[in-house]
């Protein structure tokens, strides 16, 4: 049996940033348009549109940051689709802390 294995030799940037209710998009240089739950940054999933809205890239268009929010995303995250790596004690903090300050 063979396995194929591909490795990415350029990473597209990120071109363009849409977020809804439930979903983040990234229009990326290579034409693709790449979408992944808002769930799977629960940080922006519980940011108001203002702050989610809030954004700005970094890494020249390899990653996504929510200064509100402490939050970035990467290029290649969303390409390999991995969600949040943030533990649940670290979140759980960040969200009291957030409901403190409110």
């Amino acid at each position: 049996m063979t396995s194929l294995t591909t490795e990415l030799l350029e990473i597209p940037t990120i071109q363009q940033v849409a977020i809804t209710d439930d979903t983040l998009s990234a229009d990326l240089s290579d034409g693709r348009t790449i979408s992944v739950p808002l769930a799977w940054y629960p940080r922006l999933l519980h940011g108001s549109v203002e702050e989610r809205n809030n954004w700005r890239f970094i890494g020249g268009g390899n990653g996504i940051h929510w200064d509100q929010l402490d939050e970035d995303i990467s290029i290649k995250n969303l390409i390999v689709g991995q969600p949040s790596g943030e533990s649940q004690k670290s979140f759980q903090r960040w969200l009291s802390n957030r409901i403190a300050r409110v």
